[in-house]
């Protein structure tokens, strides 16, 4: 699970791991510091404060995703690595971090305690965004609708990121003639969200699409990849018959080029709320 987090305009790389949040020890310092060159900066501040003191490691490498969008090893750290690491970083922004750091942890096990918290975040930033309160809605349904689908493939033998992102194209080029990147080129976008720049219909085709393959997945006790596909096929055939018949009545189609990268606030609400 990756996240980006952001502390005084500055974004910092997070994955969960080992039931705590691991923070880009680099992007901590890069906030820090305004350094031009942060992995410099780190590389140095390891060399001596803890290879020349001959101290271990606090910190761990865990692939986190980079400006062209592929992942790599990084320098990470949890809460407490990083109270440590920051003492060692002359900044008069140490203590608003620490702050923001034990905020973003408490955040985190309130989430899991109650998981509506964690909900009601994510639509207050849509909503910060300028997303309409309907189309949040559809959103946040599409998270869970996919959270159960890839919950029911670890489940069935599907354990890798480049499978899932097999049988996701799978389903997408069966719903709406597109794998997600093709669908990201007709839209114009390039490390943006997809999902987050589709209209409603959009949004209800990917998730029948997903919820389909899960019921057909569960029907034939799909195990395995092989047999996982092909039920991704046939889930998203189901939602691309649909999607064809509402064109074929409605005379319209249901993909569009159509993104919400340039509307402001009030033309993005206005034009999300009409294709409901």
């Amino acid at each position: 699970m990756n996240k980006l987090s952001v502390f005084e305009g500055k974004k910092i790389r997070r994955i969960w791991h080992n039931n705590g949040w691991y923070f880009s020890v680099v992007n901590v310092i890069e906030a820090l510091t305004d350094s031009p060159t942060p992995r410099q900066y780190w590389g140095k501040l390891k060399d001596r404060e803890f290879t020349q003191l001959e101290l271990s490691p606090i910190w761990v490498r865990l692939k986190l995703p980079a400006s062209d969008g592929k992942n790599y090893e990084t320098d990470c750290a949890n809460t407490e690595a990083l109270f440590r690491i920051i003492q060692s970083i002359p900044s008069k922004k140490a203590e608003p971090f620490k702050l923001w750091l034990a905020k973003t942890g408490y955040e985190r096990v309130q989430e899991i305690e109650n998981p509506e918290l964690a909900q009601t975040r994510m639509k207050e930033l849509y909503r910060q965004k300028g997303y309409s309160d309907a189309w949040i809605e559809k959103r946040v349904r599409g998270i869970a609708v996919r959270d159960e689908l890839t919950d029911e493939w670890k489940d069935r033998g599907v354990g890798i990121e480049k499978e899932f992102a097999i049988l996701t194209a799978e389903i997408s080029k069966a719903t709406f003639g597109m794998t997600p990147g093709e669908y990201q080129n007709f839209k114009g976008l390039k490390k943006e969200n997809l999902r987050d720049h589709m209209n409603d219909l959009e949004l209800i085709f990917t998730m029948l699409g997903e919820a389909s393959t899960t019921a057909i997945a569960r029907s034939k006790d799909a195990q395995g990849f092989p047999e996982n596909k092909n039920a991704a096929q046939e889930g998203g055939e189901v939602a691309g018959n649909a999607r064809k018949e509402l064109e074929k009545r409605s005379g319209k189609k249901v993909s569009t080029s159509e993104n919400y990268l340039k509307l402001s606030e009030s033309e993005r609400r206005k034009s999300l709320s009409s294709s409901k």
